[in-house]
């Protein structure tokens, strides 16, 4: 969906009028273990596993979640997209899983996640919402956080009744003495959801992203990426791009 001048202008403005007035970044309930966290962005182009969502053009984006101490949670995140009869012009994921270390320095996160596109008109294009399990692995090496993982989507309708898989690693390190830290991602995608509208040529490709994060208050970062792929350059699709997002936690 493409995003007005001042849509923009007043979703930048709230997040910084977020990032001044927020005291911390969640809030906790002591007595029942819950936290309630929640975000918003706004960014340059929405890209999700190197292709374009947004057509090239800025997305608004924000969620919620809520953990308990126990490692078990849910959530709901959602981004404009560009608008199509398939997908319409919203995205809203619906997520639930846990997340805790298995043993010293190693985190598992594991769980269920609903993509549901509210405006996409089936009848017209096919069926567009889906499931994808996932579940990740995380450890530090020396000051490296790295983290390798899959989802997998069954066999599905609106997947073309295939399934798909997605496996990545990335790595993320804090600059020293620095309120910047530097992050890059590889990922292969296989199946059905590589070659979405049957434009990219192969079920199968590889996207991977080099960024930094500028942790401008407790709250507010701004982020500048470059993500590419190996699918054939499409305009404002799988083309290679530099992303630029300003995010605030809450």
């Amino acid at each position: 969906m493409r995003t007005s001048t001042l849509k923009s202008f007043t979703a930048v403005s709230a997040i910084l009028l977020a990032s001044t007035v927020t005291p911390a970044l969640a809030q906790e309930d002591e007595s029942s273990g819950i936290t309630i966290s929640g975000n918003a962005a706004v960014t340059s182009d929405y890209r999700f596993r190197g292709l374009s969502f947004s057509d090239g053009d800025i997305a608004i984006q924000g969620g919620i979640d809520v953990a308990h101490e126990s490692g078990f949670y849910i959530g709901t995140w959602g981004s404009s997209i560009e608008d199509s009869a398939t997908f319409g012009h919203t995205e809203l994921d619906f997520y639930g899983g846990w997340s805790g270390d298995v043993t010293d320095g190693l985190t598992v996160d594991v769980g269920l996640l609903y993509y549901f596109y509210p405006n996409g008109e089936d009848g017209v294009a096919g069926p567009s919402d889906y499931f994808e399990p996932y579940a990740s692995v995380s450890t530090t090496v020396g000051p490296v956080e790295v983290t390798t993982g899959l989802a997998y989507a069954w066999s599905q309708n609106s997947l073309g009744n295939a399934d798909n898989i997605y496996l990545y690693t990335g790595l993320s390190a804090g600059i020293p003495n620095t309120p910047v830290t530097l992050n890059a991602n590889i990922g292969v995608n296989e199946g059905s959801l590589g070659n979405p509208a049957g434009v990219v040529g192969s079920n199968s490709y590889v996207d991977w992203t080099l960024g930094a994060d500028w942790a401008i208050t407790e709250n507010l970062t701004a982020s500048l990426a470059y993500t590419d792929t190996d699918a054939p350059a499409i305009n404002n699709f799988t083309d290679s791009a530099f992303v630029f997002t300003l995010g605030v936690s809450f």
